[in-house]
Parts: structure tokens; C-alpha cells; sequence
């Protein structure tokens, strides 16, 4: 679904839906109360207070990149959201699709060992005996049915916590100072307002961008067509345009969204009617067939921490110990 355009401010839209906000935190708060799965290993969270993109995927993937060096069996559990499959299921690029598994499972499949599960401490459970030594969640800081070691919430810079009111009022999953109680850090991605508007209850906040991927293609003076399906399209046009491109055409989707042969078919001919380079996210990309190659081209993006920030991050990752693996430095 597309994010309304009265999350991102008050007015009488989000004050109607106000009470229908209190209901659905209450419920999520009775919800909430039961007693978690603690896993034999350790288990980091990364998630976030409001719906839509802030960024969760690229965290993920940078975490993996942190243990790569380690000698650490990382795996990831995420809930699929998009695909068909129950799990707890291990997902395998080239014979899982994105209407199978999720889109965002396929991608974080390039990096490490993941499994899709709507019962999350099923999914644990699996990874685990599959011999993950660590296991990474990708979102779920809002369900109770697995232990978290370490939680992280990532927020976008840019766009905070939108009005500030909860689903379907505005974006957030829970009252902020709800969330950051069961939080450990905060990683805010990009350049923030100043002031900065949110508070964060004193937790710690480690400052990250997302860069473009050296890919050896430039985009410096391309004219193309850009298109998304992500919680925050606006973010990867900003990204196209800091890169030097010239955005001429460009085409916004839901999260998530199902790319259909005509779909897929219009915009190429869209392309090419302009003379120009049609461009995706590469969370889109992973969802395009085989015969899109060369004529819509992904974009890659990485998260990469501020010095300080990384150090902080180095801290907070060596205060997981277990029997058999420490894990040591790797940034």
C-alpha cells in the first residue's frame, strides 16, 4: 500500500482516525504481553516505530557485512511480507520468487542464509538448528514471540515519526516512548532537520547514510526513467539526482508492488519511447524477470556509518558473547 499523504502531517484526517489509533495500540499492547521464545543463540532485532521504509533492509544487510569477517554463521528470519510461503522456510535464489518468499528476503539471501516464517520464533527455531550461531531479525521489534538480545530501531532522518499518531492515523506501530523502552539503540539514517523534532529518551543514536554501490556505471548526465515500489520513493529519486542523473520520466508504487508483464512491458516501452534509461531500486529489481536485463538497470545503494557511529556500533555488537563465538571487530 501507498502511505497517505496526512501521515506526514495533523489535520482533521488524522484527528478523525485518532480514536481508531488508541484502539489498534491497545490491542497491540495486549497482544504484546505474553511470554517470549528465548533462543539458544543470540538474536538482534532491527526494526522500526513506523510503517513503511526507514531503511530496515540495507541495516540488515550492513550487520551482515560487519560479521562476514567474523568467523560467526549469521542467518536472518523475516516474516516474507509479499510472499505466499507459511515457512519456516530456507530461501534459495533461483528457485524462490518474490510472490513466493517477499521481495526483501530475496534480496538479503545474496549476503547470508534466510528464512521466511510468519511464526518468527518458528523461524528461530529453524535457523538455529540449521546451525546459525547468530541470527538476525529483519523487523519484528513490535512482536512479542521471540527474546531479543539486542534491538535496534532504524528512523528515517528525513522523515521522522510522520505525524506522530498511530495506524491508521498516522504511521507509527506504537507510542515512541513505548518503542524506545525496548530498545537499545537508535540508527538514523540520513541528514536530519534542525531542529530535530523527535526525541529519542535517551538512547543511543548512531548516524548512518545510504550510499551509492561503485557499480562501475555512472548516472552522472543520465536522463532516465526512475521507478519504485518502496515505503519511500522520494528517497531513491533524492539518490538518483544527488548522483548527477537527470530524472525525465519517473513512476511511484506501492510497497511491495507485484510487477506484471504489462506493467513491466509499459514502462520499458516508456523508456525507450524517450530515449531513455529506465532505473529501479534493487529491491524492485530482484522482482523483475530475467528478460528485463539490460534494459531496466537496478541501483544499489549501502548503509555506511559515520566513524563515531561505527565505533559505537563496534561496542554495542561485542556485548554479545556465547559459548563458542565471540564476536570480534569487523569494521
Amino acid at each position: 500500500m501507498k502511505a497517505p499523504a496526512f501521515w506526514d502531517r495533523r489535520g482533521w484526517r488524522s484527528a478523525a482516525l485518532t480514536p481508531a489509533g488508541q484502539l489498534y495500540n491497545t490491542v497491540s499492547k495486549m497482544l504484546r504481553n505474553r511470554q517470549p521464545y528465548k533462543a539458544d543463540v543470540p538474536v538482534i532485532c532491527v526494526g522500526n516505530l513506523s510503517a513503511g521504509g526507514t531503511g530496515k533492509t540495507p541495516t540488515v544487510i550492513a550487520l551482515l557485512k560487519y560479521f562476514s569477517d567474523t568467523e560467526t554463521s549469521v542467518h536472518v528470519v523475516s516474516r516474507g511480507y509479499g510472499g505466499a510461503e507459511a515457512g519456516p522456510l530456507a530461501v534459495e535464489i533461483g528457485t524462490h520468487s518474490a510472490a513466493q518468499v517477499g521481495d526483501e528476503p530475496l534480496l538479503i539471501a545474496s549476503y547470508a542464509p534466510v528464512w521466511i516464517a510468519k511464526d518468527r520464533a518458528a523461524g528461530v527455531r529453524a535457523a538455529a538448528q540449521a546451525g546459525a550461531e547468530l541470527i538476525v531479525m529483519d523487523d519484528g521489534h513490535q512482536n512479542p514471540s521471540v527474546a531479543k538480545d539486542i534491538s535496534l530501531i532504524v528512523v528515517d532522518a528525513a522523515y521522522g515519526f510522520g505525524n506522530g499518531r498511530i495506524i491508521p492515523a498516522g504511521p507509527l506501530r506504537e507510542h515512541v516512548s513505548a518503542g524506545m523502552a525496548r530498545a537499545d539503540a537508535v540508527i538514523l539514517i540520513g541528514k536530519p532537520p534542525d531542529p530535530w523534532p523527535e526525541t529519542f529518551h535517551g538512547k543511543p543514536v548512531l548516524r548512518a547514510a545510504l550510499k551509492p554501490r561503485f557499480t562501475g556505471m555512472s548516472l552522472k548526465g543520465a536522463r532516465v526513467l526512475a521507478f519504485a515500489g518502496i515505503g519511500r520513493p522520494a528517497k531513491f529519486f533524492q539518490s538518483l539526482e544527488e548522483q548527477g542523473a537527470d530524472i525525465i520520466d519517473r513512476e511511484v508504487f506501492a510497497d511491495h508492488q507485484v510487477y506484471s508483464r504489462k506493467i513491466i512491458d509499459r514502462l520499458i516501452a516508456r523508456a525507450d519511447a524517450q530515449d531513455l534509461m529506465a532505473v529501479t531500486t534493487e529491491k524492485d529489481a530482484v522482482k523483475l524477470p530475467d528478460y528485463t536485463r539490460g534494459k531496466i538497470w537496478p541501483v544499489p545503494v549501502d548503509l555506511v556509518f559515520e566513524d563515531d557511529s561505527a565505533g559505537h556500533l563496534r561496542k554495542l555488537m561485542d556485548t554479545i558473547k556465547y559459548n563458542h563465538c565471540r564476536v570480534t571487530s569487523a569494521l
